[in-house]
């Protein structure tokens, strides 16, 4: 089973909109370089666990579908978008992301807060078990638009 990633987000700060990177550097035990939790900050804490966020161009396709809502690339607030990959799979599964090796940690199940800061109405909802994959990165690497993930490809 192997996507792509096709975009990249990072906030340097709390509460900050995602900026759209071309490449990040993904660090063992820490997080995404300009990331906030990288920082040690951001709303729901640090922590290896939440080192990076993924989610799938398809479940926002059928969540904008679905609820009739428009997000806008990285207002979902998740770091990297996948495209070709079940990331619900992923759970407690080692898999590449470019040249990282992640862990499924938890579904990113949707929050709130997620619709307070968009102020879309339904967002939550329409990303009920499709708001991607929470990871933790075990091996240090770069992660670009286009590059592979997936289980099979340690």
């Amino acid at each position: 089973m192997t996507g792509t990633v096709e975009r990249i987000h990072v906030a340097p700060t709390p509460g900050a909109p995602p900026e759209r990177v071309e490449t990040v550097r993904a660090v063992a035990g820490e997080g995404l370089e300009g990331d906030r939790y990288f920082e040690g900050e951001g709303t729901f804490g640090g922590g290896e666990d939440r080192a990076i966020t993924l989610i799938e161009a398809e479940a926002l396709a059928a969540a904008e579908r679905d609820y009739d809502i428009d997000l806008e690339p990285g207002i979902h607030r998740r770091n990297v978008t996948t495209r070709g990959v079940a990331l619900n799979h992923l759970v407690d599964t080692r898999f590449r992301v470019g040249d990282a090796v992640c862990e499924g940690v938890e579904l990113c199940e949707p929050c709130s807060y997620l619709e307070r800061h968009t102020e879309l109405p339904d967002v939550e909802e329409a990303l009920v078990h499709r708001g991607g994959l929470r990871a933790r990165i075990v091996e240090t690497g770069a992660i670009g638009e286009g590059d592979p993930v997936g289980s099979g490809s340690e």
